[in-house]
């Protein structure tokens, strides 16, 4: 039985795929592509047929990553929408969800800290952040400072997950990853949990 064989496109997706976690992991400039190449299941030389440039692939990795924040955010926008719950914080839970998914916010950092010496990975997250921002305004409807602390709050979420503070049981930890809030607030409750946000 011969293989399945891939178009190009599909293949540039499953490299993308295979790359993502490697980056994740070492940055865009640590990763060697030949590492890439190997984890796609294909020749180094069909990587740059695929991806002409280095810089190429990062962008990919970097859409990649942000098209599936997108997604996670429309879905819950429509999933509370039809069941008339509070949009902003479906949206908020659905990027918490993503926080386990550490390969998506550690690439998203790492294009971060790329993007002063890469202009293209910096456009594409700048694009990235428009469609996100103009999202996040048109289905919650919020202005733009609760729109600004809504993407602060990511990012703080960002820091917590690439430092690992959930795991770091010191009171200026649990400031930040917003355990001594929930602690206060269940003090506050009686210890009941009530309906205490994180």
């Amino acid at each position: 039985m011969s293989p399945v064989r891939m178009s190009a496109e599909e293949r540039r997706a499953a490299v993308i795929e295979a790359a993502a976690p490697l980056v994740a992991q070492a940055g865009f400039e640590a990763t060697p592509t030949l590492e890439i190449a190997k984890a796609a299941g294909i020749s180094h030389a069909y990587l740059f047929r695929l991806f002409p440039s280095k810089e190429d692939l990062a962008v990919a990795i970097v859409q990649r990553c942000n098209r599936l924040i997108h997604e996670r955010f429309a879905d819950a926008a429509a999933a509370a929408r039809a069941r008339g719950e509070d949009v902003a914080a479906a949206m908020g839970g659905a990027y918490v969800g993503l926080l386990e998914e550490r390969e998506v916010i550690l690439g998203q950092l790492h294009a971060h800290a790329a993007s002063p010496t890469h202009p293209q990975i910096r456009e594409a997250m700048r694009d990235s952040f428009r469609d996100l921002v103009a999202l996040v305004t048109r289905e919650t409807g919020a202005p733009p400072e609760a729109v600004n602390a809504f993407f602060a709050q990511g990012m703080l979420l960002n820091v917590t997950v690439a430092l690992d503070l959930q795991g770091v049981d010191e009171d200026w930890a649990r400031v930040l990853t917003g355990a001594i809030a929930s602690e206060c607030a269940d003090d506050a409750d009686g210890g009941r949990g009530g309906d205490a946000g994180p």
